[in-house]
């Protein structure tokens, strides 16, 4: 009979729809430590947390050896030095992040310009046509 706190490797790339290859990779760097049974592997909560921390940092968009820190700082709850350690990366990534956000907008903005500029072209062409703006 399983464990139903432990899920199997197929079970996990299932849960956080990731390939097995990203899966193994995770392994291979030491993010994550499943237990080994022969060629089995199992993740329990622990890791279950641990693959949520790792996907929730590349959301945010931080490198891997980032969250390799932050899953040490994650793992020693509540001491000073790795809170302060781990705000200095949010306010670096957030920065980042509202850089990206900016131009991204600035973007847009002219993506629709020149599509405002086609959709007039257009119109003062003869002919119908089946564009909206």
């Amino acid at each position: 009979m399983t464990d139903p706190n432990r899920l199997t490797f197929k079970e996990m790339c299932a849960k956080f729809d990731v390939t097995p290859r990203t899966l193994r990779y995770y392994e291979y760097i030491e993010l994550l430590s499943p237990e080994k049974d022969g060629r089995a592997r199992f993740y329990g909560p622990r890791e279950v947390a641990r693959m949520t921390l790792i996907l929730r940092g590349r959301r945010f968009g931080f490198s891997l050896e980032e969250i390799r820190q932050w899953l040490l700082i994650y793992g020693k709850k509540g001491q000073r030095p790795q809170l302060q350690a781990w705000i200095g990366l949010a306010d670096r990534q957030l920065a980042e992040l509202e850089q990206q956000r900016a131009e991204l907008d600035i973007s847009i903005q002219d993506l629709r310009a020149l599509r405002g500029t086609a959709l007039d072209e257009l119109d003062s062409l003869p002919g119908d046509t089946d564009i909206q703006g």
